[in-house]
């Protein structure tokens, strides 16, 4: 398969593994409502926030979408990915160019995504996917990294956006009327979308001109394209008139028998003076509960880019004139993702948070169909996040409709889990390192209902913990040493294997092997990135 390639490639696609992991603190004062729904907002770099996330919702996220700058040129996006290297600093620590011949930019906007793109894949949920905003000038280079980290085998579609109501007559050329959102699975053997809700107009086109009992119906042709070797067949009308066949290039899509039976049960419709080619009546209350998405976003549908200022201003109360956050999204272009790829219990996740136009969404539609959406949505800038991001869903709480159960935490990144020297900082609770340990054992998140010494299992191994002397709320005898006592003190049999960790060991090589377990010293055998 094609690779895309730019300068500060080699630097950066492994540039994952090298974040390291930071522990996150939670604002009070910032987060509203009840704390404990599962949503949550976080301040700062979404790279290093993706990361301190990580050991928390791995393989959890049903649904994520996000609005990356679109790289346009006259944007003033700073992304500090802390790479040293000197190929990447020179494109990393410069100003975007502006210039159409000045390509650097490109590979700057590639250097900032792909590391944070393979993050996001490690979120998903095998039956999860990702959603994407972006506009021609990065849709090529967007196109080429998904393609690489995602597989271009799990790529489903490129869904086009209407977002203009109406043409822009200051344009030079042509009227950019609008964006894309390529969607991609994590698993495209797995992943199914829901059907999308029948909009008004599509119910009013379901009528019942001769007073079916069974209620509204649509009108079906019975010829289709399509071969169907049984599909030629001449068919006497109520009349009397004979309908030597299907139209020319055409096939009946049921055969005889088929079409007897139908007619039988009143379900073919001959025209009201039944002399008419007949159709197939589809009554609405046999239909599927929605329609199959299609990949031509309308404005009148969901929304468009004057509808989602005007949304966001209404919200925030903004005065006449004043600077509001610049590209926001429809409330309702959200939540026709939502819509299609989450369930009512899913976990969403965006990582350019903006003006929270996603955890909006995700509110409005857990009204409107009673579910437990969560989501989490991360934001750099400190401004926007307190004043726009949380400020908005603050006052979406406040709405008529709003639910007893809604709320938020609102988190900021804290020091990373080691220090320069590799040492764990004393800041480190047990549970923060417990979920790290656990996760880079695993790559899964750390059970709820874990209280220590055990963390979980992984296969037919048990991990275990020894940090701080706890066990949960319990103390350990021996701390943090592993000792025969220690040991007792963890549970469990040497039938299996068990990884643990602990600052010291006081039993033999020989010792450990015979009982199947794994000692691992902290802080010098703990994964730091």
């Amino acid at each position: 398969m094609p690779t895309l390639d730019w300068i500060g490639k080699q630097a950066v696609v492994n540039h994952d593994q090298e974040v390291p992991y930071r522990l996150l603190h939670c604002d009070a004062k910032q987060s509203a409502g009840n704390p404990d729904t599962g949503n949550l907002i976080v301040q700062g770099d979404n790279l290093n926030a993706l990361k301190a996330l990580l050991p928390y919702y791995a393989g959890k996220v049903k649904c994520i979408y996000i609005d990356p700058p679109y790289n346009t040129g006259n944007e003033g996006w700073v992304y500090n990915d802390n790479v040293n290297a000197p190929e990447i600093k020179q494109w990393l620590g410069k100003t975007v160019g502006k210039e159409a011949e000045d390509l650097s930019r490109h590979d700057k906007w590639l250097c900032m995504m792909h590391p944070r793109l393979k993050l996001l894949r490690d979120f998903l949920s095998e039956d999860g996917a990702i959603f994407v905003s972006i506009d021609d000038n990065e849709f090529p280079n967007l196109r080429g990294i998904l393609d690489e980290i995602f597989g271009a085998k799990n790529f489903i579609a490129n869904i086009i956006w209407q977002k203009m109501d109406s043409p822009k007559n200051t344009a030079i050329h042509l009227s950019e009327d609008h964006e894309y959102l390529p969607l991609y699975a994590k698993n495209a053997d797995i992943w199914r979308p829901h059907p999308v809700p029948r909009s008004e107009e599509m119910l009013k086109r379901y009528k019942n001109p001769d007073n079916d009992p069974r209620g509204r119906w649509l009108l079906s042709d019975m010829a289709a394209r399509n071969f169907y070797a049984a599909g030629r067949y001449a068919i006497t009308t109520p009349t009397g008139k004979v309908i030597e066949g299907p139209p020319a290039g055409s096939y009946w899509r049921i055969n005889e028998n088929r079409f007897k039976e139908l007619n039988a049960d009143g379900r073919i419709w001959w025209g009201k003076r039944g002399n008419n080619r007949p159709g197939i009546k589809r009554f609405l209350s046999e239909v599927r509960d929605g329609v199959v998405p299609q990949t031509l976003w309308f404005w009148k549908d969901v929304g468009s880019t004057r509808h989602s200022k005007q949304e966001l201003s209404k919200i925030l109360e903004a005065k006449a004139s004043s600077d509001l956050f610049i590209t926001p999204k429809p409330s309702s272009l959200i939540q026709r993702i939502l819509q299609i790829a989450s369930d009512p219990d899913s976990l969403i996740l965006d990582s350019f948070a903006g003006s929270g136009t996603s955890m909006h969404a995700a509110m409005k539609l857990n009204r409107e169909d009673g579910g437990n959406r969560r989501c989490i949505m991360v934001e750099m800038e400190q401004g926007i996040a307190t004043n726009v991001t949380a400020e908005r869903i603050r006052r979406v709480m406040e709405q008529d409709d709003a639910r007893d159960d809604e709320g938020f935490r609102f988190c900021t990144l804290g020091d990373s889990l080691f220090a320069a020297d590799g040492t764990i900082r004393e800041k480190v609770k047990y549970r923060d390192l417990a979920h790290h340990i656990f996760f880079t054992e695993t790559g899964r998140p750390l059970p709820k209902n874990t209280r220590g010494p055990k963390l979980g299992e992984d296969g037919e191994r048990s991990i275990y913990l020894l940090f701080n002397g706890v066990m949960g709320d319990k103390s350990v005898n021996g701390g943090n040493v592993l000792t025969r006592r220690t040991l007792e003190d963890c549970g469990g049999s040497g039938s299996s294997p068990r990884v643990i960790y602990g600052e010291g060991c006081r039993l033999s090589a020989g010792t450990l092997r015979r009982l199947g377990v794994t000692f691992k010293q902290l802080p010098y055998d703990v994964k730091v990135g």
